[in-house]
C-alpha cells in the first residue's frame, strides 16, 4: 500500500517536472533561472547582511550572523550529508528515462537529488531572517519567500532537480530556519 502510493507520488512528480522543466520552457527563463540558483548571486545579499545587521544592532547584530551561518551549515549538512546518502534518489539530468528530454542548462554533477540542498539552504536562511528580523522589519518576508521560492524553482527548471526534491528541502530549511530563528530570538533577540 504505501510502496503504491510512493510509487503514485513519484509519477506525478515526473509530470510536473516536465511541465516545468520541458513544457514551460522559455528564453527569458533560460538566461535568468541558471542566475538566480547560482550561489555567487547572492553574495552581494549577504556581504550587505553581514555589514547592515552587525551596523544596525551592534553585538546583538554580530549574533544575527552567527545564527545566519549555523542555520546554513545545519541545513546544508542535513540535506546534503544525511538525507541525501540515505535516499539516493537520481537528479532528471542523470535519470537514463529522462536522458532525451530533459532541457538541462547547468552542469548536472554527479550527486544526488532529494532534497534539494540548495532550497533547503535558502529556505532556512529565508525563514532565519523572518522569524529573527520580522519585529524590526516588518516587510522582510515578502523578499525573503521570493527569494527561496526563486532559488527552489530554478532548481527545477535548469533540470537537476524533481519539485519532491525541492518541496522536501524547502519543508526541511523551514523547519531548520524557523528552530534556529526561535532559538535566536529566545536568547539574542534584536531590540
Amino acid at each position: 500500500m504505501l510502496m503504491e502510493i510512493i510509487q503514485r507520488l513519484v509519477e506525478q512528480d515526473k509530470k510536473v517536472w516536465y511541465k516545468i522543466n520541458v513544457l514551460w520552457q522559455n528564453k527569458i527563463l533560460d538566461l535568468i533561472a541558471p542566475i538566480l540558483r547560482n550561489p555567487n548571486t547572492w553574495i552581494p545579499l549577504y556581504i550587505f547582511l553581514a555589514i547592515f545587521i552587525p551596523y544596525k544592532f551592534g553585538k546583538k547584530g554580530f549574533y544575527w550572523c552567527i545564527g545566519f551561518l549555523v542555520t546554513f551549515a545545519l541545513s546544508d549538512y542535513t540535506s546534503a550529508s544525511i538525507i541525501k546518502p540515505l535516499v539516493h534518489r537520481v537528479r532528471p539530468c542523470n535519470d537514463a528515462t529522462l536522458q532525451k528530454t530533459v532541457h538541462l542548462l547547468i552542469d548536472c554533477g554527479s550527486g544526488y537529488s532529494f532534497p534539494s540542498a540548495h532550497a533547503a539552504n535558502h529556505f532556512a536562511l529565508a525563514f532565519f531572517m523572518l522569524i529573527s528580523l520580522h519585529k524590526q522589519f516588518k516587510w522582510v518576508w515578502i523578499p525573503a519567500f521570493l527569494w527561496a521560492f526563486s532559488v527552489a524553482y530554478a532548481q527545477v527548471y535548469v533540470g537537476v532537480h524533481f519539485p519532491l526534491d525541492v518541496f522536501f528541502g524547502g519543508i526541511l530549511g523551514i523547519g531548520i530556519g524557523c528552530c534556529t530563528g526561535l532559538f535566536f530570538n529566545r536568547k539574542v533577540g534584536l531590540k
